[in-house]
């Protein structure tokens, strides 16, 4: 490789060679080059800092309706060879597949450029110098311990088939989390940012954010459980609302398996499910988001709404899917936004008489896919507000809660901001958010 992942010309020949193997009736191979680099520190000490360079290649293979994937990340000509043998025996062996569908061939991708050499080129020393951001403090300060992750990310996928289709798409990556505590061992902060342009992250306010919950959040008192008026800032709403894209699938709705069914049958395109205010979008080409334009099959993947001011507005369809039913496949989604209002976290506190702050959501698991409900913790800086005011800092909760729920109780947005840390993997900027009648369950002694 030229660089630090293939260039667009450098996977075209791999993908054009790697077929050229190829007996069987039909095949579609990917690769994808990566770097990544990271730095770690904790309990105030840098740890860990290495970079993996690496390139794999996929190879599914077809009989008729029968297919198999073979993987290798060895590019020499006899690896490459046995991996292509290796899924043509497998897929011969393979049951024949119901919903097969035939190879996409060329497509036409909307351009998206999130490809940063600020990003891909970056050294150690640069990573060491943002961390010091968080440690210079908090060694100086004799009662805060940092831990963090620091990773960078350049990449190119690329994606070709028999039928003549071939994708590139290059990427890179910047992320940075923190969580610092006290030495007392009752209080927690937390704070992230993540932009594919390096220079974009500032690494001091990320640090500010999480020494000062860190601080704010010792000596938590007890307050009782129930449904509160909460201001969840755009971690947290991300958390829970990001969960819902895996409840877009067409399929369910239309088989009953969802809330976006319909009783009777048929699916609730169409039909308010959300307050007016709420939109959710997935847009490769967002400059908030710059996400991959095409999916694992190769799909064009562009701006696409799945909710319009609380209206139901699409459902992701499968290609074999839409085939079934007559729509248009939409492709899986890798991005997805909620572009929010511009009440500020600070207005919404000061318009609260008495309400719950929240920092971020952890340990969320599904209670009912039937209505998206889910049950979490909160975690690193819960507050209690009353009359207009951050009062104290409180026990964490447990809570069971849906985004369906939530996104219909809402009394104020802020702008949307790309999030650090995702459940989807994929691009996502939330809002912070303002909403009534929180379900928090019970207490958790978590810190």
């Amino acid at each position: 490789m030229s660089g630090p992942v293939m260039t667009r010309e450098e996977a075209q020949a791999l993908l054009e060679r790697v077929m050229g193997f190829s007996k069987a009736d039909r095949v579609q191979v990917s690769v994808n080059s990566f770097r990544t680099a990271n730095t770690r520190f904790a309990a105030n000490q840098l740890s860990t800092a290495g970079t993996v360079d690496d390139a794999g290649v996929s190879i599914q293979s077809w009989y008729g309706a029968r297919h198999a994937v073979a993987r290798t990340n060895d590019l020499s000509d006899e690896s490459l060879r046995a991996a292509v043998a290796r899924s043509e025996a497998q897929a011969r062996l393979a049951p024949e597949d119901p919903e097969d569908m035939p190879l996409l061939g060329p497509q036409t991708y909307v351009p998206v450029m999130s490809y940063f050499d600020s990003t891909s080129e970056l050294s150690a020393g640069d990573r060491a110098q943002a961390a010091l951001t968080a440690l210079s403090v908090t060694r100086a300060s004799g009662s805060l311990l940092a831990s963090g992750f620091l990773e960078t990310r350049a990449s190119a996928l690329a994606l070709a088939n028999s039928a003549g289709l071939f994708a590139y798409d290059r990427t890179t990556s910047a992320n940075y989390t923190l969580t610092v505590r006290t030495t007392d061992g009752t209080g927690s902060g937390w704070a992230g940012a993540d932009n594919p342009d390096w220079t974009k992250l500032d690494f001091r306010s990320v640090s500010s954010r999480a020494i000062d919950k860190a601080l704010a959040s010792r000596d938590p008192v007890a307050i009782e459980p129930g449904r509160y008026t909460a201001i969840l800032e755009p971690q947290a709403v991300g958390d829970l609302t990001q969960l819902m894209l895996y409840a877009l699938s067409a399929r369910s709705a239309d088989e009953g398996r969802s809330p976006f069914a319909k009783v009777g049958g048929g699916n609730k395109i169409g039909e308010k499910i959300l307050d007016a205010r709420i939109s959710m979008i997935s847009d490769p080409q967002d400059p908030i988001l710059l996400a991959r334009p095409f999916d694992g099959e190769g799909l064009p993947l562009g701006r696409q709404v799945w909710i319009e001011n609380g209206v139901l507005k699409a459902l992701n369809y499968s290609r074999y899917w839409a085939k079934k039913t007559g729509n248009t496949p939409t492709g899986g989604p890798s991005s997805c936004i909620v572009p929010g209002g511009n009440t500020s976290v600070d207005e919404m506190i000061a318009q609260t008489e008495r309400g719950v702050l929240l920092t971020r959501l952890w340990y969320l698991r599904q209670v009912d896919p039937r209505t998206i409900l889910y049950t979490g913790l909160t975690r690193d800086g819960t507050f209690l507000i009353e009359n207009g005011k951050v009062s104290k800092a409180i026990r964490n909760f447990r809570f069971n809660e849906s985004p369906l729920f939530m996104l219909n109780n809402v009394e104020a947005m802020g702008p949307a901001q790309r999030l650090a840390g995702t459940e989807s993997g994929g691009d996502v900027a939330m809002p912070a958010v303002k909403v009534r009648d929180f379900n928090f369950t019970s207490l958790s002694e978590a810190v």
